[in-house]
Order: structure tokens, then C-alpha cells, then sequence
């Protein structure tokens, strides 16, 4: 049976990789944008402009429309704010303390779930940035900045933020969050250089055979995380755990399960 052999994979791990995309964070209650369908029934504002995910997730709105912009992140923003993460966040910590070699995580979520979970920053690799750290529009020099004291107001009835929108703090322009976007050649990316070095000198402790690949609601509309999942149990002869309610499908000699990651955290946890 799958889960008890992935059961026991992770008992006697001596590393883990913790890989996780937008599905990670739907068991959190937080929408799923997978279509624009799904898209659409957490912002009907926005079907309405018959605009999807893509369209929205564009860095030319901060230069077009500020406030239709930032009526987008600000909203994200104060979603993520607001949510907790669910309790196989936790499941994930107490496996990745309890392994001798330690742990890594390397998601393509900017909501900063992990961080609210309790994992350390430093064992973080957030590859499209995070939405509570800001850059300066105008590229001004100023280095990325944390979003902490900024709040945003949104009438979700027009999904416009309200003034005053965010600002940089050396040139008092406007801000915008540091993830990278669709076709977004001004993301600053000295903060992921960062997390992307920490994750290499990681793995240079590592030997084959040491670690384990927990992978959780990563899709294939953009594979970052999948391929990363894939290559990483390749160089290390290691096996993944993949943890997908709709595109659980993976090469042979690693496991696949078609469920939800909350739930299938706690089966994997549950020692009867």
C-alpha cells in the first residue's frame, strides 16, 4: 500500500525537501485558482471584466491602474494575513526537526505560510518572491522592504484599493509586491539569490540516499516545483512523495497520492 510505504520512507529519512505549490494552501480554505473558472468564484469582480488569473498576476497594472493593482495584491495580502495555515504545516515541521540532516523548503506559494507556521526563514526557498515584502516601482535603489506595517484597504465591490497605496520609502513612489509576475522583467530577486544560496549550501551536506521529497498540491500549469521535486530525488537517489488531488501522476519508483495534503499529512502521520 502507498501510504505505508511512504510511511516508512519518512520514518527513516535523514533529510526532507518540503515542495509545495497552490494546493498546499486550498486546505487552508484559501481559493483555488486553478482555471479561471476557480478564479472567477473567489473574485467574481473580475469575471466580470472577463479578466483571469493571468491577466491580473501582470506587472503593468501598477503602471496603468494602480488602484485596480494593488485592489489585487492588497486583497491577497490581507487574505494571507487572515489565514491560518492548516495542521499538516505542522505535521511537516515536526517531521523536518526530527531528521538528523534537518530540512529545506522550497515552494512557489508567496503567502507566507510556511513562516506563519513556524518554519525558520532560513530553511525557505520562496522561488516568485512573497507578497509581504515590497520593492520600489520606480527601481530606485531602494532594496526590498517588508510589508509588515502596510495595510490596505479594498472595496471588494469594484476590487479597488482605496488611497493611500503603498510607497517606497526612499523615493516615496509607488510599491509594489516583490513577486515575480507574468512577463515581469523588474522583479528584484536579491532577496530569492538569497534563499536560493542558503538551499545550495544545504544540500551540499547532503549524501545520496539521505533525503526525502514531501511534494504537496504543486500543479503542472507552471512545474517549477514539480521539476525541482523530480531533479533533487534524481541527483540525491532519493523518492518523492507526491501529494495531489488532481495531477498525482509521477515517473516510476516514487509514490503518488490522489488526495488533499492536509488530509494525507495526517494519514502518513497516524503510527497505527
Amino acid at each position: 500500500m502507498v501510504i505505508e510505504e511512504a510511511k516508512e520512507l519518512i520514518k527513516n529519512a535523514k533529510a526532507f525537501l518540503f515542495t509545495a505549490g497552490a494546493g498546499m494552501g486550498v486546505d487552508s480554505g484559501l481559493p483555488d485558482f486553478r482555471g479561471n473558472e476557480g478564479f472567477w468564484k473567489a473574485y467574481p469582480p473580475y469575471a466580470k471584466k472577463g479578466l483571469g488569473f493571468i491577466e491580473m498576476a501582470n506587472p503593468e497594472w501598477f503602471q496603468r491602474n494602480p488602484e485596480f493593482a494593488w485592489g489585487f495584491y492588497g486583497h491577497r495580502l490581507n487574505l494571507y494575513r487572515e489565514t491560518k495555515p492548516h495542521s499538516g504545516f505542522d505535521i511537516l515541521l515536526k517531521w523536518g526537526k526530527q531528521a538528523s540532516k534537518g530540512y529545506f523548503v522550497f515552494t512557489s506559494n508567496v503567502d507566507g505560510h510556511f513562516q506563519k507556521a513556524g518554519f525558520s526563514d532560513d530553511s525557505i526557498y520562496e522561488c516568485h518572491g512573497s507578497i509581504h515584502h515590497f520593492q520600489c516601482v520606480n527601481e530606485c535603489g531602494q532594496e526590498i522592504f517588508n510589508a509588515e506595517n502596510c495595510e490596505i484597504n479594498v472595496n471588494e465591490d469594484t476590487m479597488l484599493a482605496l488611497q493611500p497605496l503603498p510607497t517606497c520609502p526612499s523615493c516615496e513612489g509607488l510599491a509594489r509586491p516583490n513577486i515575480l509576475m507574468f512577463g515581469d522583467w523588474g522583479w528584484d530577486n536579491s532577496r530569492e539569490k538569497i534563499q536560493s544560496t542558503r538551499y545550495q549550501e544545504w544540500l551540499s551536506t547532503l549524501e545520496e540516499g539521505d533525503i526525502v521529497v514531501v511534494e504537496c498540491g504543486a500543479g503542472t500549469t507552471v512545474p517549477t516545483v514539480r521539476h525541482q521535486s523530480e531533479v533533487i530525488s534524481e541527483e540525491f537517489k532519493g523518492k518523492v512523495v507526491r501529494i495531489n488531488l488532481r495531477e498525482p501522476h509521477i515517473y516510476i519508483n516514487n509514490l503518488s497520492i490522489a488526495a488533499g495534503a492536509e488530509a494525507t499529512l495526517k494519514e502518513l502521520d497516524n503510527e497505527s
